[in-house]
């Protein structure tokens, strides 16, 4: 802890933790409990950040219960199961439709300060790890640095992140060549 902040690491949560559904090269979050899968390694991963003293932050869109299309209970039991399997600090959760233009919505940062607040957050050492583009405007909208994990969606640009992935586990060993570089972390 540096100036009694923390550094943090803000991770979505489809296509970066669980499994999304691909429909048409498109990416979308599942919408149904059977389908909601955490991916192999991502709590192993998690517990290495956690281990080199980063606060742990989900922080996902969920417009489908917005839009009425999945129950706003069924995505809580989804995270409920995270919560329980993955050692995160928080979920924020933004539920509504990109019409509504929320301040929490990504790509706007408003999860991010919500977090930042609770968690007495040191932006300029913590990290954003998403797989679309507005996670990584969010991130750097507050000042984090930036993974963007590619998955090859064919509608997705990611906004120049500071740096690309391919995946959760190429995310953290880039957060952690970070903290060894870095002493300010």
């Amino acid at each position: 802890m540096v100036n009694g902040l923390r550094p943090a690491v803000f991770l979505d949560r489809d296509g970066v933790l669980t499994v999304p559904e691909f429909r048409d090269g498109r990416s979308f979050a599942p919408r149904r409990l059977d389908d909601f899968k955490i991916y192999d390694g991502a709590a192993l991963c998690l517990r290495r950040l956690k281990d080199a003293g980063f606060l742990l932050v989900v922080v996902t869109n969920q417009p489908d219960v917005g839009n009425g299309l999945v129950e706003q209970t069924v995505v809580e039991e989804m995270h409920r199961r995270l919560a329980d399997t993955l050692p995160v600090d928080a979920i924020e959760v933004c539920y509504h439709s990109r019409a509504h233009a929320c301040p929490c919505r990504k790509p706007k940062p408003g999860m991010l300060l919500r977090a930042g607040e609770r968690f007495g957050i040191d932006w300029t050492r913590s990290f954003m790890v998403g797989d679309r583009g507005s996670d990584v405007m969010a991130g750097k909208s507050v000042g984090c640095r930036t993974i963007f994990i590619d998955l090859g969606y064919r509608d997705e640009d990611p906004c120049s992140p500071d740096h690309v992935a391919a995946s959760l586990r190429e995310a953290t060993d880039i957060i952690l060549t970070e903290l060894r570089l870095d002493s300010t972390i």
